[in-house]
């Protein structure tokens, strides 16, 4: 076979690879030919009729989505003949279409009022009363409007190969044929919204986002979404400080189009009415609003006056925080307060796995090797439930590569329905001589797998013979960046070990400290009552922590910052500020604003963020990063750390929240639309 065609499209000679459609070898070329019903990486339709084309010595119009490439074809895109053509298609597709475009809110982004102004008439020669259904609504997230939809399939087929769940069909034939549920009148789903996303036309719409603004009244901010580990570039649409929609529609982030709902929706918790505006302090046991400036000053002279006697500090960090926050709020800890008594919530033993790869290169896969690579053998998780991204990665590399899946899980799971082979509980090794004819090898654990346990899984990688990859599934924003700034008592950042290990998370709340330091966690979330004389809170919410501090400083989210996060693979992407909240200041410009407040920031330097990253990029292993790599959108990993990290963590420390689509969190807690879907009551 060839390595590659020669055909001319409008008079340009082509070359494309063999088997190629001609709708994407003419886009390779830089030429547009219009559809609908196709999409790159779904099933192919030939519905919409839109890609008609002339092909020399074939007697009539070709759909371009359908026709491979061969050699010597010469094929026009716009002839008079395929214009008039498409002028038919979209007179018919308007027959029953409500000419209602200053309402719908696909209004401006809408693929057939693009090719109606482009090919479309003035006039249509069918007079006949327009058919009409009602609106209806499948969930808080979706609604559809029959009369708007042209039967393109999109929404089908993304929902039942994309995301593997098939909630929606076709009913009824004909001119009354409609998008419907598979079961019932109501969506049961991921509610990801990919189908409203995917529509051309307005006939899906958005809960969240419908009749709000237009969409050339927005500012589009791309950053990073704040909830899972998984790290998917979420476009948010902002208009008077306002977040009024997520999407991610021009395939930008290692995500492409993809958003699971907590990426598309769930960024709503941001202007909930519990949200903390003002500082508090304790004052006659009660919490009481105060000032900045008040605030501030309480805080650095607790803290100064605990440093002049001696007194002992603990710190408590945050898996949601960015990199720059942790380093500096280690850097506080270690050199102002004295302390190693500094953690977080660690929800994967990543120590473990680059101490067990240590000296060896290129063993840490990367989402786009979830995609790309041969075979994928998942342990523990449930992956389509708590990492959505990586799931969708492995499910279009089955339809697309048809790579071959390995499942060893407690229970039943998503990708069980295309797997190899799928073992429930806990051994792989029963998988080993099928996987050793495998060429290549990812693979990913949860935290069922810690300890010993990662060191055995290594060795059972290595011992194949093949090329094997690892994740280590972790659960937050930033869970991986928290390790690798040193956010832990045992190690500084880079994993170079500490001198004395100071208390973990645990110790600390049951230590008598004179001071307890916690940024953006929650550690007293089971009802536990602190034990710290002082205890000072970062957060942007009232949580079972910040009712019981003496200070309560109200703390930006992600939407609301510039900065670095690392997630589950160790891909660095930079977060964008898309709104503000009057009040709430981001971690690091608080943690900056103590130390001024205490005389110290000249020791621990600026706290801007690209010159806290600079720092990082200089000092911490792996981080030496591209810079223009991130600062246009993109994902830069972390290089693995290449010799031992001489430190057991103890696995009781290692803790997965295992948290599903619609939890995430004290954020899914103040997420209006995670708490309204269906699914969300069930899963329960």
């Amino acid at each position: 076979m060839p390595d590659s065609v020669k055909l001319t499209i409008d008079g340009h000679e082509v070359q494309a690879a063999p088997g190629t459609l001609v709708i994407d070898a003419a886009k390779q070329a830089g030429i547009e030919i219009p559809a609908f019903c196709y999409y790159e990486g779904l099933t192919l339709q030939a519905a919409c009729r839109m890609c008609l084309v002339e092909v020399e010595k074939m007697p009539k119009l070709q759909a371009a989505c359908t026709l491979p490439v061969a050699e010597g074809m010469i094929v026009r895109t716009e002839t008079s003949q395929v214009a008039t053509a498409r002028k038919y298609t979209l007179e018919f597709l308007l027959t029953n279409h409500p000419l209602d475009c200053p309402v719908c809110d696909k209004g401006g982004e809408c693929e057939l009022q693009d090719m109606v102004f482009r090919y479309g008439a003035g006039e249509s020669r069918f007079t006949e009363i327009k058919i009409h259904t009602p609106e209806k609504q499948y969930s808080p997230v979706v609604y559809f409007d029959a009369p708007r939809c042209i039967l393109c399939f999109r929404c089908v087929r993304i929902c039942n190969e994309g995301m593997g769940v098939g909630a929606l069909g076709v009913i009824n034939r004909g001119a009354v044929s409609e998008i419907a549920p598979n079961v019932g009148d109501h969506l049961e789903c991921d509610e990801c919204g990919a189908c409203v996303d995917i529509c051309p036309v307005g006939a899906l719409t958005s809960g969240a986002y419908r009749y709000q603004t237009r969409p050339w009244e927005m500012t589009h901010v791309g950053t990073i979404c704040t909830h899972c580990a998984d790290g998917c570039k979420t476009t948010l649409g902002t208009r008077n400080d306002r977040i009024l929609r997520g999407n991610n529609r021009d395939h930008s982030g290692i995500n492409g189009e993809f958003l699971c709902v907590k990426g598309r929706y769930a960024y709503d918790f941001y202007d909930h009415p519990d949200r903390l505006q003002a500082p508090l302090v304790r004052v006659n046991r009660k919490l009481e609003e105060t000032s900045w400036a008040q605030a501030l000053e309480t805080v650095a002279k607790k803290f100064n006056e605990t440093l002049a006697g001696g007194g002992s500090f603990g710190v408590i960090g945050s898996n949601h925080t960015t990199n720059e926050e942790n380093f500096y709020l280690q850097k506080f800890a270690r050199e102002v307060l004295g302390t190693n008594h500094i953690d977080h919530h660690r929800t994967g033993d990543v120590v473990t796995l680059l101490d067990a790869l240590s000296g060896q290169q290129d063993k840490l896969a990367t989402v786009a090797d979830l995609y790309q690579r041969k075979a994928i053998l998942v342990v523990g998780a449930d992956l389509a439930i708590e990492h959505p991204l990586l799931s969708y990665q492995i499910r279009a590399n089955y339809r697309h590569h048809q790579a071959r899946i390995y499942v060893v899980t407690p229970g039943p799971v998503r990708e069980d329905n295309y797997a190899a082979a799928s073992v429930r509980g806990h051994e792989y090794e029963s998988l080993r001589e099928k996987l050793k004819v495998e060429p290549e090898l990812v693979i990913l654990f949860d935290d069922s797998v810690k300890g010993d346990g990662v060191r055995k899984l290594v060795d059972f990688g290595e011992s194949l013979g093949i090329p094997v990859k690892y994740i280590c599934l972790v659960d937050y924003s930033n869970s991986r960046g928290a390790v690798d700034m040193g956010l832990t008592p045992e190690l500084l950042p880079g994993y170079h070990p500490a001198g004395q290990p100071g208390m973990h998370a645990q110790e600390m709340l049951a230590a008598d400290l004179n001071v307890l330091w916690v940024v953006g966690s929650n550690p007293l979330k089971a009802g536990a009552s602190r034990k710290a004389g002082f205890l000072l809170v970062q957060d942007m919410f009232l949580t079972e922590t910040a009712q019981q501090a003496d200070v309560v400083l109200p703390a930006a989210c992600a939407y609301e910052k510039i900065g670095t996060v690392t997630n589950v693979t160790g891909e660095v992407q930079r977060l964008k500020r898309g709104v503000n909240t009057m009040g709430a200041k981001p971690d690091l410009e608080i943690m900056g604003f103590i130390a001024r407040e205490m005389g110290v920031a000249a020791k621990l330097g600026p706290w801007a963020p690209e010159i806290v990253f600079e720092e990082i990029r200089k000092t911490v292993r792996g981080y030496q990063i591209p810079l223009p790599v991130i600062a246009t959108g993109g994902a830069a990993q972390t290089m693995p750390v290449n010799g031992r990290i001489p430190v057991e963590v103890p696995s009781g420390l290692v803790r997965s929240d295992h948290n599903g689509l619609f939890d995430s969190g004290t954020l899914g807690r103040y997420s209006k639309v995670l708490n309204s879907v269906i699914e969300s009551r069930l899963s329960r």
